[in-house]
């Protein structure tokens, strides 16, 4: 093996300059993946080492392995419970004299689940019809000897545990094998120890491979700095604006046959100009993460799909998605992911701290081109949750609504004449969910104040039988049926609509905990600081509290005072 380098240039990134240089390159040849031993998970600053578990890719459990008599069971009682209280306990829900509320309830539960029956029947359409043709197609291509002439992937890396970067490396480096064309690693870091760490082991695991690996050294904290600078690298070296370059994160393992899979879409379609794949993930942290990381990763593949039919998604993830290059190395596509900004009233202009995947998203959407979602291409993402479960999670909701809410706004604005009208409205409709999802328990609170407890409890067993529904069509995109759905499902869905509520008014504050604990917006001890929090505050009750007004008016518990009434009581 040999080791060559250049003199090393530092990366410089400021708002208003264009950085330049590039870090070391070296040509790695390496032997077959499943000759080398996996190293310690013990990492360089002295983290206690521990078993990363099963990140293979998932087979399909046989029907009746997966439908197991003892889950079948666990089913039928859940049921026969639920229709057993509903049969026994008095049930206001459906008295006449709550007709009215009964039908609010009713005429939301049609809209809300129908909207979500529709992205359903779309994904299966997407999965069992126009998916396979497209998948017939790339396969006949790649068979054929197609190939891309070079794979470039653009990775950023930020103090992962050895055993995680080695696992990431070990299944790129098993992909670049199966394909046989030469590759170039991008590698985006910010610290010596991770670059060691990378570099070492390709020289272990990639001896018989023509990889080319390319650091590139920030010298300020963020992602999107890093992500930016290896894109002008790119751009320096000549990458073609038909090249394929794979964009992916330091912690997901690509599974066998990931990349050959997506690679020919773009062969196949010359307007597919970005692709986003299937994603598992290993937890390590409190087993409850598991379950809601499983179910959101259940929704995701629903809703992927369904968007994928109208040649549209409405992220293309950071964990891993592979790009045409023709619009990511423009000046335009860099700025934006290095420098991404929002105007607003309150906050005035202020960056976005995380959010990469939705700025990549936002360039190519604007520019109306076609993207797509790979079923069955797929990676695992090993979280490891260090310290408080529900905190982690209260996180990354704040981050994920925060990018959500400053990315579709503008999205909106767009019009349905840059998209699609189906994703349009479906951006739209993020917008509303995070209302009408608050609508029904504080309707049954206020029914409660009126009526007694009896209606919570008669609306806990609405809540109860609807979502196990629910989570029966997401057991179908769930690689086990995991009845811990049931709970985590209304949990997630009202929690996720709270934070948004909240994060609504607060778009400029934003943490990434995982990413070094990296802040923004986290306001001051100034008068303007203190003034735009305290309005921040006000706004997000007010919210809440109009609501709530419109609740109980709604329900009769509030009544608006005539104009009558108001002469009398001033006066007039």
């Amino acid at each position: 093996m040999t080791l060559a380098s250049r003199p090393r240039e530092q990366q410089i990134a400021t708002p208003l300059a264009a950085p330049r240089g590039v870090r070391p390159v070296s040509r790695l040849r390496t032997k077959p993946a499943h000759e080398v031993r996996p190293a310690s998970a013990m990492h360089a600053d002295g983290r206690a080492p521990f078993i990363i578990g099963d990140i293979s890719a998932p087979e399909p459990l046989p029907f009746w392995e997966k439908w197991s008599p003892l889950v079948m069971l666990k089913l039928t009682l859940f049921f026969v419970g639920c229709i057993g209280m509903l049969m026994t306990i008095p049930n206001p829900i459906y008295s006449v004299e709550l007709n009215q509320v009964t039908y609010v309830l009713g005429i939301l539960g049609i809209w809300r689940y129908g909207w979500w029956m529709n992205h359903f029947l779309r994904a299966k359409v997407f999965g069992l019809i126009t998916y396979p043709k497209k998948r017939a197609q790339a396969e006949a291509l790649w068979n054929s000897g197609w190939r891309p002439k070079h794979i470039h992937v653009q990775m950023t890396t930020f103090r992962e545990h050895r055993a995680i970067s080695e696992s990431v490396l070990r299944g790129l480096c098993q992909q670049i094998r199966e394909a046989g064309v030469p590759a170039t690693l991008w590698l985006g870091s910010s610290e010596l120890s991770d670059e060691l760490k990378i570099a070492n082991h390709l020289k272990i695991i990639a001896k018989d491979l023509d990889v080319t690996l390319r650091i590139i050294r920030q010298n300020q904290p963020g992602k999107r700095v890093a992500i930016a600078l290896i894109l002008r690298a790119m751009s320096r070296a000549g990458v073609g604006k038909n090249d394929l370059v794979v964009f992916m994160d330091g912690d997901f393992v690509l599974h066998p046959g990931c990349l050959k899979r997506c690679f020919p879409l773009f062969a196949i379609d010359p307007e597919l100009h970005a692709l986003t794949t299937d994603e598992g993930v290993v937890v390590h942290g409190p087993w409850w993460m598991q379950s809601w990381l499983n179910m959101r990763f259940a929704q995701r593949r629903i809703a992927m799909q369904s968007h994928a039919l109208s040649d549209r998604v409405l992220t293309l993830t950071g964990r891993m998605s592979v790009f045409r290059a023709d619009h990511i190395v423009t000046e335009d596509f860099i700025r934006l992911q290095e420098a991404d900004f929002l105007n607003h009233w309150l906050w005035g202009t202020f960056r976005f701290l995380s959010g990469d995947d939705k700025s990549t998203w936002y360039a190519l959407l604007s520019k109306g081109v076609k993207m797509t979602y790979v079923p069955d291409a797929s990676g695992t993402t090993i979280e490891v949750v260090e310290g408080s479960g529900w905190t982690r999670m209260e996180e990354n909701l704040r981050r994920w609504s925060g990018n959500m809410l400053r990315n579709g706004q503008r999205a909106i604005k767009l019009g349905p004449a840059r998209m699609p009208f189906f994703i349009w409205w479906c951006v739209v409709d993020q917008r509303l969910a995070m209302w009408t999802t608050l609508f029904s328990p504080m309707l049954a609170v206020s029914e409660a104040m009126r009526n007694g407890a009896m209606y919570i409890v008669q609306y806990i067993l609405y809540l109860a039988i609807t979502r196990m529904l629910l989570s029966l069509a997401l057991f179908t995109y769930s690689e086990r049926v995991d009845l811990n759905y049931v709970w985590i499902l209304p949990v997630n869905q009202k929690l996720n609509a709270q934070v948004k509520v909240y994060m609504l008014w607060r778009l400029s504050k934003q943490r990434w905990a995982n990413r070094g604990n990296q802040s923004s917006g986290q306001g001051g001890d100034t008068l303007l600081a203190k003034a735009q929090t305290f309005m921040a505050m006000w706004l997000t009750w007010i919210s809440f509290a109009s609501l709530f007004l419109g609740v109980i008016y709604y329900s009769e518990m509030l009544t608006i005072p005539s104009i009558g009434f108001v002469v009398s009581v001033f006066g007039f």
